[in-house]
């Protein structure tokens, strides 16, 4: 059931919430946290469908915001979707009009669920300094989407620039298949890894988050070559040994190739965003990996340009 609340208000929908609750027997207590969407008309019906797949397993009050004409007069709009319409938990979606755009967090601090977590995803554009945007004060963590930029990777770098605990992206969260392959293929004999390389179509950032893994862990340098895709298409290691390589090009099924071993075929299924939110909210605590290697591409970034810089 879907209640449409026309030019509302914040008391209205929080009215409407409790009656709701109310009515089903008070949902809001199975509610394990909220989950806020800043998104626009074009992007949001993705965004709320997966973050409802993804409340399957973390039953949440989904918000999402909505800006529309920042130059309408002030205005809200909202859609109450009661729990059994949006999996275990409930969903608001909230349409800003004019200037409410820009201050959304005033408009969504009642709603809430009480002494409960807040996390913000941006699926779409995100902000340059996360924990300084009005919802992201608001939120225990933060979760953005590089992918999505015009211009990957300087976006992402931007974002490190500011990274605050809490702040992650989920083109690092794609990468827990490759990363945990990866670190399977290491409880195998090998020599010493001498070198690596990351293969991947260009542009895409989750190649550069997983070569600077590679290389923090295994203190070696890391190729980072262009393929036609789709996402990351292989990995190499170089060992006295001989190569381990990880070669995936339909996005769903990987070889995975180790001296003196037949090959192996594997499970390794690009991630849907469904996938990939649901892991970050199993965790509320800064991940502490994602900054280690988020710092180390950074600050690998800025060794890379100061020579050219140093030559102007």
């Amino acid at each position: 059931m879907t209640m449409y609340l026309p030019r509302t208000d914040t008391s209205q929908i929080t009215e409407a919430l409790a009656q709701e609750r109310h009515s089903i027997g008070g949902g809001a207590m199975n509610m394990v946290l909220t989950l806020v969407i800043v998104t626009d008309e074009a992007d949001h019906y993705d965004a709320v469908r997966a973050a409802t797949e993804a409340g399957r397993e973390h039953p949440s009050r989904i918000i999402a915001v909505i800006r529309r004409d920042p130059d309408a007069e002030p205005a809200i709009d909202a859609e109450i979707r009661r729990p059994g319409t949006s999996g275990p938990g409930e969903a608001l979606l909230l349409r800003l009009y004019g200037p409410l755009g820009g201050h959304a967090d005033s408009v969504i601090t009642p709603l809430l669920v009480p002494d409960a977590p807040v996390v913000a995803w941006w699926p779409g554009a995100g902000p340059a300094e996360p924990a300084a945007d009005p919802v992201g004060r608001l939120a225990h963590r933060r979760i953005t989407d590089a992918l999505r930029a015009p211009d990957p990777l300087p976006d992402l770098l931007g974002r490190i620039a500011h990274y605050r605990p809490g702040d992650t992206d989920l083109t690092w969260t794609r990468l827990t298949p490759w990363r945990s392959m990866l670190a399977s293929t290491m409880d195998h004999p090998a020599g010493w890894v001498t070198a690596a390389e990351v293969q991947a179509e260009d542009h895409y950032p989750s190649a550069d988050l997983l070569a600077a893994w590679l290389s923090q862990q295994l203190d070696v340098e890391v190729e980072r070559t262009v393929s036609n895709g789709p996402g990351i298409t292989g990995t190499r290691l170089v060992t006295e040994d001989g190569d381990i390589a990880l070669r995936r090009h339909d996005g769903r099924v990987a070889t995975l190739s180790r001296p003196g071993q037949p090959d192996q075929a594997v499970a390794l299924a690009r991630r849907r965003a469904s996938e990939a939110l649901a892991e970050e909210l199993r965790r509320l605590d800064p991940d502490l990996m994602y900054e280690r290697t988020a710092t180390f591409l950074r600050d690998k970034a800025l060794k890379d340009t100061a020579p050219a810089e140093a030559g102007r």
